[in-house]
């Protein structure tokens, strides 16, 4: 069986994307999938290409257990597309964005919003925790724990059978 590869987009790739990937990571190594499940995670600007992930978010993540240890990078159309099986954007720019990158409607239905993979949250988005205070890194960590969980559930479903 092939791996499924998921990666996890946001605008920078340091606040909401490498959290998602750390949070997945975690699951699939709790579960043992880690030969059945590739992650990574990307940003649709490079505005922070090979920075570490933003120390606050790191630090409410580390709370939590979770290691953001990736370095930045951009979403590369003529690569990503090919490479991954599911790409989760954090938000409607982010979706908009990729959307307009994409040759074919197979690349269009890789493209989901995160928040589609929520079981208890009903934010439709991901919301930005850069200009926030604490509570904004905590709301980001909570919804990406519910919606990595329905992914995780998704993927076993439809995959991992």
């Amino acid at each position: 069986m092939e791996k499924v590869k998921v990666l996890f987009v946001c605008k920078g790739n340091i606040c909401r994307s490498p959290s998602a990937e750390a949070i997945f990571k975690k699951l699939i190594q709790a579960e043992g999938l880690e030969k059945d499940i590739k992650v990574d995670s990307a940003g649709t600007h490079g505005y922070h290409t090979g920075e570490a992930s933003d120390s606050r978010m790191r630090s409410h993540a580390e709370k939590r257990g979770y290691v953001l240890d990736t370095l930045a990078r951009k979403f590369n159309s003529s690569q990503d597309f090919d490479e991954f099986d599911y790409i989760l954007t954090m938000d409607k720019f982010n979706f908009e964005h990729l959307m307009q990158l994409t040759e074919g409607q197979d690349e269009k239905d890789k493209i989901h919003s995160m928040c589609r993979f929520c079981e208890e949250h009903r934010e439709t988005e991901v919301p930005d925790p850069y200009y926030e205070g604490p509570e904004g890194f905590e709301k980001v960590l909570n919804i990406l724990e519910d919606a990595t969980l329905g992914l995780l559930k998704h993927i076993k479903a439809n995959h991992l059978k």
